[in-house]
């Protein structure tokens, strides 16, 4: 299930309204918007941040209720792309769309979604499509972050976290892969960015299947870029080391989250923007450029 309530750009001229399937929203643009996910232009991106690195292209970004992910879409608004912002929390998704609207006169579509259903990926994409033209960009960072030693038998929150990291990300990147490939093959850049984590490839004790799907994660977009490269589509795979974001923070280990808090502050951590400013260092490369494997850490994380 998912929910776009409405636009919440800042556009001098409207379009006309749109509703897709039960949701109705109204488009706020200065140039018209695709109908359809097969349209060859980029719809709104077109007219957004003219001049930007970004300029004409349309973007979405998972679990971007806060964090990386809302981080990441004020950087790709900021550079001049049209953003769909998706995640669970519609109020923060709407907050973060005014902003931009507002500040900036970014064309933004906040959509309650969850990415581990298929069918509602799907219907998403469809709705984004139609919004704000053909996704060129896919940020695929939503994230479950639940630390506990492995003897401590937590299978509910093991399960959220392969849902999530994993099942959640496969979807995402298949909900939009057709729509990168078409972008790609009109000879312009696009870009599927998954965001893992440097748990993906070091140790941590009493996070092992936190840092199983991060490895999941590392893997697949190895796999996927040997599939998708050659057909034009930049899959990179981001990998934050300590960073100060929300994620933890629903841990019922309370000794766990006391250890994540106190990691942080003994550490000059990374601040969500600097992932997001790395993602749109990545994605401005020119279109023959693939910056794969982006690990970002703390100067004293090592």
């Amino acid at each position: 299930m998912f929910a776009a309530p409405g636009w919440c750009a800042a556009w001098a001229a409207r379009a006309r309204p749109g509703t897709v399937g039960s949701m109705t929203h109204d488009a706020n643009t200065t140039t018209s918007t695709s109908d359809s996910p097969d349209s060859s232009g980029s719809g709104a991106g077109a007219g957004a941040g003219a001049g930007g690195p970004l300029s004409g292209r349309v973007a979405v970004v998972t679990g971007a209720s806060s964090g990386i992910g809302a981080a990441t879409a004020r950087r790709l608004a900021a550079d001049g792309a049209a953003v769909a912002v998706l995640g669970r929390r519609q109020d923060r998704l709407k907050d973060l769309a005014d902003e931009l609207g507002g500040a900036g006169g970014a064309a933004v579509l906040p959509l309650a979604v969850d990415i581990t259903d298929p069918e509602a990926m799907g219907e998403a994409a469809r709705a984004i499509a139609s919004a704000l033209g053909a996704v060129d960009l896919v940020v695929a960072n939503a994230g479950a972050m639940l630390g506990s030693p492995f003897t401590a038998g937590a299978t509910q929150e093991w399960d959220r976290m392969i849902d999530v990291n994993l099942r959640g990300l496969v979807h995402t990147a298949h909900a939009f892969t057709d729509s990168l490939l078409r972008a790609a093959g009109r000879g312009g850049p696009a870009d599927l960015v998954h965001v893992g984590s440097v748990a993906g490839h070091l140790l941590y004790p009493d996070w092992s299947v936190y840092a199983a799907t991060k490895a999941a994660v590392a893997h697949l977009s190895r796999n996927l870029r040997a599939e998708l490269g050659p057909r034009g589509v930049r899959v990179r795979n981001v990998e934050p080391g300590v960073t100060v974001t929300e994620l933890g923070a629903d841990m019922r280990d309370e000794a766990m989250k006391a250890n994540l808090s106190r990691m942080r502050s003994q550490l000059r951590a990374l601040d969500a923007e600097d992932i997001a400013d790395a993602i749109g260092f990545s994605v401005a490369a020119p279109a023959h450029v693939n910056i794969a494997e982006l690990v970002v850490v703390p100067v004293q994380q090592g």
